[in-house]
């Protein structure tokens, strides 16, 4: 492991940009498509925000409040599963967290194509296929360049994504205000039920989903759109000041719910819910903006995605390479990904991080919907770091033996968020989370391989054993399923 210091450069500004950069990537652009391809109307997408935002500032709340009564626990997400949980449970949740990270990457690299392709000749690094030869060559080549920037260091690295994100919000920023005045409340009224002639809330009526299956369908669209609002929590150990990290990661929450809330119900009274939800180019929101201004603002959109994927691949690439790093600082990963070069960048966690992502991007040439692939997976891997981070908020504060007037509070916000977290994998539904648990079988190899090098007898608890099959299991159903085509992930 190596001795080199991290250096804490990491500003106010900087933890801001990068939980606002983290989370705002591709999902806002393509998120009033996302929330209404499958039939969800203006009251279920409001319930849906309202759900959102309550469970969000909860789990954002969660971070903070451990933040600042354990910042001993410095890698955050997975640190709070193996501290509540033990080793076993840290080890999955970093591995889903970096896991989670890279498939997000790969849902950025094709968007950044069909963002780029737009100002194009037809079908040459994006087709109605996906992405050609030449666009994964394209993609490739930005992977290793951001690969080789953040080589040079983190702290350049993040002073560019300050920059970028700054940016990409005019472009956003612009559609909302656009969007605003543009709305038509007899517009937004006719899809108002998605659907439906009256209110059926549990009932599905013919092919017409009920108001909870439309919230169900818009979980895992929200959960893409807000991934991220941990990142300060994780470049804890690079903070100035750890004061900035809470106050990082509730600025840059409550600005992004406000920012998504104005984008995807403003959207409902330019266009119906269904003729958002039957767009078929990435980003819906050039389809939308285009409506109301002509050609000019796909245009402006396209670019503002081509700059917040800049960004957010520049933003998930440094959590991707910290996660490792992290996780092998503490014990859970190995040695290698705690190796630093000169510039105090873990290279080796980088480098794996890298290839993988490299050998994803050949997976689009299968998948019936590239990006939706990247953005689902990367969605439903993520809950589990987050439901754990929840049950751990619940678990310390009923056990913290110091007594203080705000004690019962954090355990009600813990009890929120993990209601929320265990929603969230309702709404992702059992296939895709069977499927996610796949990601869980190389994982097990390698920690007991880790824990044998360790010297750890025995390696597994037999809790532990019976979670572990459990886990893959359901894993290989989740493969079956796709295989038969019961879950279209593949073409």
């Amino acid at each position: 492991m190596s001795d080199k210091k991290v250096v804490k450069a990491v500003g106010l500004g900087g933890l801001v940009a990068l939980v606002f950069g983290s989370m705002v990537g591709t999902g806002v652009f393509d998120l009033p498509r996302n929330m209404t391809s499958d039939g969800a109307g203006g009251l279920a997408i409001l319930i849906a925000w309202a759900i959102t935002a309550l469970g969000m500032i909860a789990l954002g709340y969660s971070f903070l409040n451990l933040s600042r009564r354990r910042p001993d626990l410095e890698g955050g997400v997975f640190s709070y599963a193996r501290e509540g949980f033990g080793e076993y449970w840290g080890f999955n949740n970093a591995w889903a967290y970096w896991i989670s990270a890279l498939l997000g990457n790969v849902a950025y690299a094709v968007g950044l194509l069909s963002a780029i392709q737009f100002f194009l000749p037809e079908g040459l690094i994006f087709g109605d296929a996906g992405p050609t030869i030449l666009g994964i060559a394209a993609v490739s080549i930005v992977l290793w360049l951001v690969h080789f920037l953040i080589v040079n260091g983190v702290q350049t690295a993040t002073l560019v994504n300050v920059v970028v994100t700054i940016a990409k919000a005019i472009p956003l920023i612009l559609f909302a205000f656009l969007v605003v005045i543009a709305f038509n409340w007899e517009t937004f009224s006719a899809s108002f039920l998605g659907g439906l002639k009256a209110i059926s809330w549990a009932a599905d009526v013919g092919d017409i989903p009920s108001i909870l299956n439309q919230v169900r369908s818009t979980m895992l669209a929200t959960v893409w759109s807000f991934i991220g609002v941990e990142g300060a929590v994780l470049f804890s150990s690079r903070a100035r000041n750890t004061k900035d990290v809470g106050k990082a990661t509730i600025i840059g929450l409550l600005s992004v719910i406000g920012l998504y809330m104005v984008i995807t119900i403003a959207s409902l009274g330019v266009m119906s819910h269904s003729e958002i939800g039957a767009i078929s180019t990435f980003p819906a929101t050039a389809t939308i903006l285009q409506s109301i201004v002509g050609p000019w603002g796909a245009a402006v959109i396209n670019v503002g995605v081509i700059i917040s994927i800049s960004g957010a691949w520049l933003a998930w690439t440094l959590l991707a390479t910290e996660t490792p790093y992290l996780a092998a600082q503490q014990g859970l990963f190995p040695e290698g990904f705690a190796k630093l070069n000169k510039n105090a960048t873990p290279t080796f966690s980088l480098l794996v991080s890298n290839i993988i992502v490299q050998l994803f991007l050949v997976l689009v040439y299968l998948a019936t919907d590239a990006y939706e692939f990247g953005y689902t997976m990367a969605s439903s891997a993520i809950l589990f770091p987050y439901a754990f981070s929840a049950f751990f908020q619940v678990k310390y504060m009923l056990k913290e033996k110091e007594i203080d007037h705000g004690r019962a509070l954090q355990v009600v916000i813990g009890a929120i968020a993990s209601v929320y977290a265990l929603w969230l994998f309702y709404g992702a539904g059992l296939e895709y989370m069977a499927f996610t648990c796949l990601l869980f079988v190389p994982a097990l190899g390698v920690y007991l391989y880790h824990q044998w090098k360790k010297g750890v007898r025995p390696l597994l608890k037999i809790y532990e054993w019976v979670f572990a099959i459990a886990l893959s299991a359901l894993g290989f159903l989740g493969l079956y399923w796709v295989i038969i085509g019961q879950l279209e992930l593949f073409g």
